[in-house]
């Protein structure tokens, strides 16, 4: 039997939709804030139960690749743990992985798709090209472990199988960081197993990669620090130009992945960790509710989420004109 998952009767409101100083739409979930030292500093709906994390559990399989014996740095490393933007600055690193585990584009599993980003779409539309599994956001894992299979001298066609040493390996990364054990497994939007976990232990496991030392006598900690260094160092790798992971990492220095259905989590330098999950599966309000818990603990300045905020996509339109926003809610 599955694990009973929160319902809307558990959730709390998390962020409106106002127009016209008319409250349209109210996006409800739960959410959960970490302090530096590990400590709950605020709690909102039920962030006990277990959620897919979807791709916010990119950093644990980019370290359990790393773990399996491929050193990556840079921005390799970042695209083993983006929902990238599709870019040819994204594509020729996702090509470069390829080249290094001497396989073909024919490899990758995750489905066909066009670039998330709108330039490099047109551009693939006009040049004539189709969806394709290189242009798909979770390319760069895919590549990684297919890479992390060929190092191992693991298959290639059943890389996906939950059976399959790299999913084993990132299994054991996902509990040996977030020291709880998998609750339920099932397949994620690009064919990877996704594994279900509390919303406390997703955040307890992503504090514990953004606080990570390259010095740890611990080689899981070692390839964590490394993975979080690259990503505040290359922003861009994660998500886009003018993407929001890529916005809140390169403007304010924190560590954020977001996650389909609704799903993200961010660390500020200081350790302080937010992880939520709004219930309708929405994303458009979950980077200023995480943004928005970070600075009312202390984490970073009101100012600087003031700043960012017009750059979010939070703007409501009529006619051409701003005539409301999407903010966050809760209390």
């Amino acid at each position: 039997m599955s694990p009973a998952v929160f319902t809307g009767e558990e959730a709390v409101e998390l962020a409106v939709v106002e127009r016209s100083g008319f409250i349209e739409s109210r996006h409800v979930g739960s959410a959960i804030v970490l302090g530096p030292d590990g400590s709950v500093v605020r709690s909102l709906g039920a962030p006990s139960a277990p959620v897919f994390p979807r791709s916010s559990m990119k950093p644990f399989q980019a370290i359990a690749v790393m773990g399996a014996g491929v050193p990556l740095e840079g921005a390799a490393a970042v695209l083993a743990t983006a929902s990238h933007g599709g870019t040819p600055a994204h594509l020729s690193v996702v090509r470069g992985l390829l080249a290094q585990a001497q396989l073909t584009e024919d490899a990758l599993q995750c489905p066909n798709d066009w670039p998330l980003d709108t330039a490099a779409r047109d551009d693939a539309i006009r040049a004539g090209d189709h969806k394709q599994p290189l242009f798909m956001n979770c390319s760069g894992k895919h590549a990684a472990m297919l890479l992390a299979c060929m190092v191992n001298g693991w298959p290639t066609e059943s890389y996906l199988d939950p059976q399959h040493p790299m999913q084993q390996q990132v299994r054991d990364v996902v509990e040996r960081l977030t020291g709880d054990k998998v609750v339920a497994t099932g397949i994620d939007g690009c064919g990877a197993p996704v594994f279900a976990m509390a919303l406390s232990t997703l955040a307890r496991g992503i504090q514990r990669i953004a606080t990570a030392s390259e010095g740890s006598p611990f080689a899981l900690y070692r390839n964590a620090a490394t993975l979080k260094n690259a990503v505040l160092a290359n922003g861009w790798a994660i998500d886009g130009p003018g993407r929001a992971n890529t916005l809140v990492i390169d403007e304010l220095g924190v560590f954020a992945k977001l996650g389909a259905e609704g799903v993200m989590v961010m660390a500020a330098l200081d350790g302080t960790t937010v992880a939520l999950k709004i219930l309708d599966g929405s994303l458009r309000a979950a980077s200023i509710v995480a943004l928005s818990l970070l600075a009312d603990a202390g984490a970073i300045e009101r100012q600087a989420v003031d700043a960012i905020a017009p750059r979010l996509d939070l703007a409501v339109y009529g006619r051409g004109e701003q005539v409301g926003e999407i903010r966050a809610s809760y209390v």
